[in-house]
């Protein structure tokens, strides 16, 4: 049977879409088998399930938080909701792992702050994550793979993705969203930046539109703006790899017989094993590197 002619309401139908469930494959509990949403929750429960490996039954406390003290229960934040199917299919679906590494930014970071305005003469206000999205999108034209989705293991197809768009990771008092900036190999600095707050606002406000965060090549979540270095971020499918970004740092480097205080970037780079190994990790990450490096800084912002 198609989704088309499966019994549901609109509501119920945008629900299943929200979780990432196709209606046509849910039974409906009502009559002549209309799907109500208690039958979506039940299907992506089971899913869920059966692909973490607890379909033997799920495990239960055995007793109840209130044995032990005063508790307060608090309803789940709805994107939160729809973001933990997401999380819980890409972790389960995916064989994640993670490459760390550390990129030199210093004379990124002095041409960053050198910028400057040519109408006020004032400083210009553009964050570090603007020229890592330019490196980033640098580095996925030399290695498409990083460009690419499976859609379906069984079919061993892999879809390769001509656009650049880069999915950023927007902390919100209602959750994690990411939005993606678009087409972000035919835009210079200034113009990145400026669609970055826009859309980090617009998530904030919950304005923007949801379609804002489908079609994405690779994604960016960086936790420079609160701390930590390094860490597992987990890929966002149906991508194959996400870039974290911790806070950068002086650290004593030993170049030409001498040591130096240079400017460090730390680095996590989670791929799809299925597609992509170590070494190519590895050479992608090389590239990346040398992307924010010194030879890159003013070509990036071109």
């Amino acid at each position: 049977m198609t989704e088309e002619k499966v019994l549901a309401t609109p509501k119920v139908r945008k629900f299943a879409r929200e979780l990432g469930a196709n209606v046509a494959e849910i039974q409906g509990s009502e009559r002549k088998g209309r799907v109500t949403e208690e039958d979506v929750k039940k299907y992506i429960s089971k899913k869920l399930d059966y692909q973490a490996g607890s379909f033997k039954g799920k495990i239960k406390n055995e007793y109840e938080h209130s044995e032990f003290g005063e508790i307060e229960i608090k309803e789940m934040p709805r994107i939160k909701k729809i973001a933990s199917s997401h999380l819980a299919n890409s972790w389960t679906t995916i064989p994640h792992v993670t490459h760390h590494d550390e990129a030199d930014i210093s004379e990124m970071e002095d041409f960053r702050t050198s910028l400057i305005d040519n109408f006020t003469g004032e400083k210009k206000k553009i964050t570090p994550l603007v020229f890592i999205i330019k490196a980033l999108v640098e580095a996925l034209k030399k290695f498409p793979s990083f460009n690419s989705s499976i859609d379906d293991i069984e079919s061993g197809k892999i879809t390769y993705k001509k656009y650049f768009h880069i999915g950023i990771a927007v902390d919100t008092e209602h959750g994690l969203m990411v939005p993606k900036i678009r087409n972000v190999n035919k835009k210079k600095i200034d113009k990145i930046s400026e669609e970055l707050k826009e859309i980090s606002d617009k998530c904030r406000k919950l304005k923007i539109d949801k379609k804002e965060f489908f079609g994405g090549s690779m994604t960016i979540t960086s936790l420079g703006g609160i701390g930590g270095s390094f860490f597992t971020p987990i890929i966002n499918y149906p991508e194959v790899a996400i870039l974290g970004v911790g806070r950068s740092y002086n650290k004593q480097v030993f170049v030409d017989n001498k040591f130096l205080n240079r400017k460090v970037l730390p680095l996590s780079l989670s791929y799809d094993h299925r597609i992509i190994d170590g070494a190519e990790a590895a050479r992608f990450c090389n590239e990346l590197k040398e992307n924010l490096g010194k030879n890159f800084a003013y070509k990036l912002s071109m």
